[in-house]
């Protein structure tokens, strides 16, 4: 990846967690980062020090509908875009019986219609005549529906759909892939414990690591034909039907 032309890369939510790690292997590789964050500014400018490669911090309410703009904005002046890294998301437990209006709105401004926004206004700016990737950081329990967390679930159905809608409808500029990990950090309410003890519950009997994450989104954007594609990283566990979200298939 570094013997390519100098490029810039967008990473939402890209302060903390799986995306902070994302952002570290995209400077790695070379590419100049645009950091996206909502309310996590001291730890994103820390990111940015620490990766160097002229990273930028750009602040926006993803629930905003101009965050798209703002985002696009921190770009002017830096290398051609050549990646967008659809990673925040909001994910707050509800079901179908208690969903509220505000939360289920809240999940799909922020999983479903930023990405949206964002991924026209990244096609609109990447440069003519050059080709340049979206990528969607999706869920792997949309290989296995159960019914918790009810509005983050169907938001990420909806980004699912977005993401082969938007590689018909904007090929060759883009190509636009997903990638679906099962639980790889501890997520939400669950504890330390209850992590351990789910985390490798799958037929291999291992848990996604971040690390595989950043190598399937380095292999997206080294395969120049890979469009339209949901690289699913589950350890299988989709075979297994699990009738709830796996956080709650122990009593810990």
């Amino acid at each position: 990846m570094s013997s390519l032309p100098p490029r810039t890369a967008i990473v939402t939510g890209g302060a903390k967690r799986i995306g902070a790690e994302l952002v570290r292997a995209l400077a790695a590789d070379g590419w100049t980062v645009i950091i996206h964050c909502h309310q996590s500014r001291v730890e994103a400018e820390a990111l940015a020090s620490e990766v160097g490669q002229g990273a930028r911090v750009v602040a926006a309410d993803l629930s905003d509908p101009g965050a798209a703009d703002i985002i696009l904005a921190a770009a002017v002046g830096a290398p051609p875009l050549g990646l967008l890294v659809n990673s925040a998301s909001r994910f707050d437990y509800d079901t179908i019986q208690d969903f509220e209006l505000d939360r289920w709105t809240t999940h799909f401004d922020v999983n479903l219609r930023a990405p949206a926004l964002l991924t026209r206004a990244f096609a609109d700016a990447v440069e003519p005549g050059t080709t340049a990737c979206v990528v969607n950081i999706l869920d792997a329990k949309l290989s296995a529906l159960n019914p918790d967390y009810f509005s983050y679930t169907l938001s990420k159905i909806g980004l699912a759909g977005l993401t082969e809608l938007a590689a018909r409808a904007y090929a060759p500029r883009l190509r636009v892939n997903g990638i679906a990990p099962s639980v790889t950090m501890v997520s939400g309410p669950q504890s330390r414990e209850n992590f351990e003890a789910v985390h490798a519950l799958n037929p291999l009997g291992r848990g996604v690591e971040v690390a595989e994450i950043v190598g399937a989104l380095r292999f997206i954007v080294a395969t120049p034909t890979l469009n339209a594609q949901i690289i699913t990283l589950d350890g299988g566990q989709r075979l297994m039907g699990l009738p709830r979200d796996v956080a709650f298939m122990v009593d810990k």
